[in-house]
This record gives structure tokens, C-alpha cells and sequence, in this order.
């Protein structure tokens, strides 16, 4: 199955699942359904954004758009993101405001057994995702497939809640209010990190020190380079782009020291890291091939 399709199937099933939560929550009275069902949504918001991603990654820049389009998934992951809070926050103040009210208790066990179906398509499709991202080398797909674990996991904790309400009489009806308020905890988590990566990756945020000291490696372990400095990393879209100065030898020839820099390009993109650009500059080392160090200054210019 390809990156396209396995994500393609995530969104279908995030769809049912969201849509048939939802629907029977709001008819049976549960809250903690309505929670988990939202929560299916935060899925939805990572399908969409890697099926984006996937389509305009391969889009080429044009006259208006330089560097391409992959922001376009940033901003529509911050938006959702936001939507997502709101939403938390309004389930929240829902529970909080009928917590023993007459006539809000959950009725009948269906929703305890929605939410216990539930399970297993969520596990299926965390096992298929994670395998195809794998074999695809994609990180954003390993880690939607995680997401996609982690809606199970919620599922779980809403088939205990509703247990007890199904199960434990009318004595265990605020299990309810007190389960939903729990998951609504889970879509805050998902929508304060939605927002916090796009934000920093409008800021131009660097990315984790063990990523960029991968990317040193990789260029540091290219024969025919005596040193390197200004690396700059960013996100674009999710992806990894970057520009770096190599140092060559000062008596290489303008094609050795292009096959030089074509070299760090290629290792760079083969290092597992995501990145899906590089821009490479040459220079000539001022300095002895033994002495040459490999260094980072603050200073890009």
C-alpha cells in the first residue's frame, strides 16, 4: 500500500468513526462519546495534513510561490488546531455545568459498546501506517501512525468511563462528565501541540540538537571536506530544508569542488532526517587539511 492510500484509509475510518461516536453520543446522552468522537477528529487533522503534504511536495515552485507550498499544511494544522481547543474547552464547560442534572445521564450500554468496537480499527490502522511509513522512509507517516495509537488509547479510557455508567447504576453517572473532561485533557494536549509546532515553524525554529548534530555528521563524513559553518535548518511543511558552507581545498578545480558539494547534498538527504532540501555552498578552506575543523558559528553570513 502506498503513503497516499494508507493515509486515505486513515481518513475514512477517522471519518466513520468521528461521525458515529458523535451521533450516538449526542442520542444516548454521553458526553464521554462525544469526547472520544471529537478526539477522532484530531486524526483527521494529521491524515489531512500528511495527504497534503504528499500532494504539494511534488508541486514546483512558481512565480509567485519561490519556494514552493508546503506551508500551506502549516497554517491549516494551526487553524484546526485552534478549532480543537475551542472545542475541548466547550465539552469541558458542558460537563462542568450538568454534572447531576436530571435527565443528563447517559441512557442505555450502546455507548460503552461503540466505544469498545472502536478499538480495533484504531490498532489496525496504527499497524498498517507505522508499516508503510517504515518501508516508505517517511517520518510524518511513523508518526501519524502513533497519533492514530494514541485515539486508541483514548477509546480505551472512554470503554472504562462508560463501563461504569453502563454497568454501575445511576450511583456511577457522573463517570460520565468526569471521563469526558478527562479526554477533552487528551484534545488540549493535541491541539496545543498543533499549534505550538506550526507556530515554531513559522518562526523558523531550529529543529532538535540530535537532528542537527545527524546532519554535521553526514556532512562532516563527506571526503573532500575540510570544514563547514553558517548550517542553517528549518521545517517547511514538516519536511526538513537546509543551507550550509562547505570548506574545500583552495586548489580544487570548480568542478571537483561541485562534486564535493553534490556529494554533502546527497548524503544530507540520505541521512534520515527528513530533509528534502539542501542548498550547498562552496569555499575555499584558509586553513591547513589537518587542522581543518568542522564548526557552527552564530554568525550565517
Amino acid at each position: 500500500m502506498t503513503p497516499r492510500r494508507v493515509t486515505w484509509a486513515g481518513i475514512a475510518v477517522n471519518v466513520a468513526l468521528a461521525t458515529t461516536k458523535v451521533a450516538v453520543g449526542v442520542v444516548f446522552r454521553s458526553q464521554t462519546l462525544v469526547a472520544d468522537g471529537l478526539h477522532s477528529v484530531s486524526d483527521l487533522v494529521t491524515d489531512s495534513a500528511v495527504l497534503v503534504g504528499l500532494r504539494v511536495s511534488s508541486r514546483p515552485a512558481d512565480a509567485d510561490h519561490h519556494y514552493g507550498h508546503r506551508r500551506v499544511t502549516t497554517l491549516v494544522t494551526m487553524f484546526v488546531g485552534g478549532a480543537l481547543l475551542v472545542t475541548a474547552g466547550w465539552i469541558i464547560y458542558a460537563a462542568v455545568t450538568t454534572y447531576r442534572t436530571p435527565g443528563t445521564q447517559v441512557s442505555g450500554v450502546i455507548p460503552f459498546w461503540i466505544a469498545l468496537i472502536s478499538i480495533a480499527p484504531k490498532e489496525i490502522l496504527f499497524r498498517m501506517t507505522r508499516s508503510v511509513g517504515i518501508e516508505a522512509g517517511d517520518a510524518s507517516l511513523v508518526a501519524n501512525a502513533w497519533h492514530h495509537r494514541t485515539d486508541a488509547f483514548t477509546s480505551i479510557a472512554a470503554v472504562l468511563g462508560l463501563a461504569g455508567v453502563a454497568f454501575g447504576g445511576p450511583s456511577w453517572a457522573f463517570l460520565d462528565q468526569l471521563t469526558a473532561v478527562v479526554l477533552s485533557a487528551f484534545l488540549v494536549v493535541a491541539a496545543v501541540r498543533f499549534i505550538q509546532g506550526s507556530v515554531s515553524e513559522l518562526i523558523d525554529s531550529a529543529p532538535d540538537e540530535s537532528i542537527t548534530a545527524c546532519i554535521e555528521e553526514s556532512i562532516t563524513g563527506t571526503p573532500g571536506v575540510l570544514g563547514f559553518h553558517a548550517l542553517r535548518v528549518r521545517r517547511v511543511g514538516g519536511p526538513l530544508a537546509l543551507d550550509v558552507h562547505i570548506q574545500v581545498d583552495p586548489e580544487s578545480t570548480v568542478v571537483e569542488g561541485h562534486d564535493v558539494a553534490t556529494d554533502v547534498k546527497r548524503r544530507v538527504l540520505a541521512c534520515g532526517c527528513d530533509v528534502i532540501e539542501a542548498i550547498v555552498h562552496v569555499e575555499p578552506a584558509d586553513i591547513a587539511p589537518e587542522c581543518a575543523e568542522s564548526q557552527r558559528p552564530t554568525d550565517p553570513s
